[in-house]
């Protein structure tokens, strides 16, 4: 486990327009948050254009995409947008990729008849060509034969993996600098990715592993009615710890315990009806950021 002060960040959740994206990652910098998180839902927004605008309209933050469905994507694409991204704005983009909601890949004919093979040959080929090698393999899903990027990054790319089962997780540890850990989780679902990924790399790989845990949160009046109706949402009971409503010392001190939990990043989502969205960014990084370290 870890008690060092997480980077707090705040989640674009894709029910929100896509031209809100603007405002919404400039006041996230300005108001000192660490990251912006995004998601690659379908049919909604494409998590590689929506970073791309993000980091363009910001100077500091860091962007991640969490995460982009690999069986939508050749990895070849894939690595050619995450190289092109971090060559253009370094040192600030997160990569997540994971299998997709299962559902929406049979939608669009895209479903693997084995998720896991093909985020395991996905991940290991995508290291690969991030890190400037020339690929080579053929395997049950993924085949790239002498495949090389021309302007592969100049720095190494945080690859971040999600997946929600103990097989997922393990590989997302093993694979990744990071777990993605699954929206809309309690305590125990947070706990036992933790200890898996130290049951899978050990514990002195896990001190240095990433672990980005979201949190549903909101302030002010209706604070707890809506959370209560997020979670709900998620078809999640209301007392199962997945969300958090009250003041900046309410949502900093949740932040906190988190970190004992693991996390090392805390994506904040706000509430599909949050009256303030700007407004709420904003508390995020002036009121609540502040108050975290002990």
């Amino acid at each position: 486990m870890t008690s060092a002060v997480p980077r707090l960040g705040v989640t674009f959740i894709p029910t929100i327009e896509p031209e809100q994206l603007k405002d919404f990652a400039r006041v996230a910098e300005d108001s000192g948050l660490d990251e912006i998180w995004l998601w690659e839902d379908c049919f909604k927004e494409s998590g590689v254009a929506s970073a791309a605008a993000a980091l363009a309209w910001t100077e500091r933050i860091h962007v991640g995409v969490g995460l982009m469905p690999v069986p939508l994507r050749n990895v070849a694409l894939t690595a050619m947008e995450i190289a092109t991204l971090t060559r253009l704005f370094p040192g600030r983009v997160i990569a997540g990729v994971g299998h997709g909601v299962q559902r929406w890949m049979e939608q669009v004919g895209a479903r693997a008849a084995s998720p896991m093979t093909l985020l395991e040959e996905y991940a290991v080929a995508l290291r690969a060509l991030l890190d400037g090698e020339s690929v080579s393999t053929d395997g049950r899903f993924v085949r790239l034969d002498g495949v090389k990027l021309d302007w592969p990054p100049t720095e190494r790319v945080p690859l971040m993996l999600g997946g929600e089962g103990p097989k997922s997780i393990r590989l997302a540890a093993r694979l990744g600098d990071g777990n993605l850990v699954t929206s809309a989780v309690g305590d125990d679902e947070i706990r036992r990715t933790r200890d898996l990924i130290v049951e899978e790399i050990g514990a002195d790989r896990a001190s240095s592993h990433r672990m980005v845990v979201p949190k549903i949160a909101a302030t002010g009046d209706g604070a707890q009615r809506r959370v209560d109706e997020e979670v709900a949402r998620w078809e999640k009971p209301a007392d199962a710890g997945i969300g958090v409503a009250g003041d900046a010392s309410t949502i900093a001190a949740e932040v906190r315990r988190l970190a004992g939990l693991g996390a090392t990043s805390v994506a904040i989502a706000p509430t599909e009806d949050e009256p303030d969205l700007l407004g709420f960014v904003e508390f995020l990084g002036r009121d609540v950021k502040p108050l975290l370290p002990m």
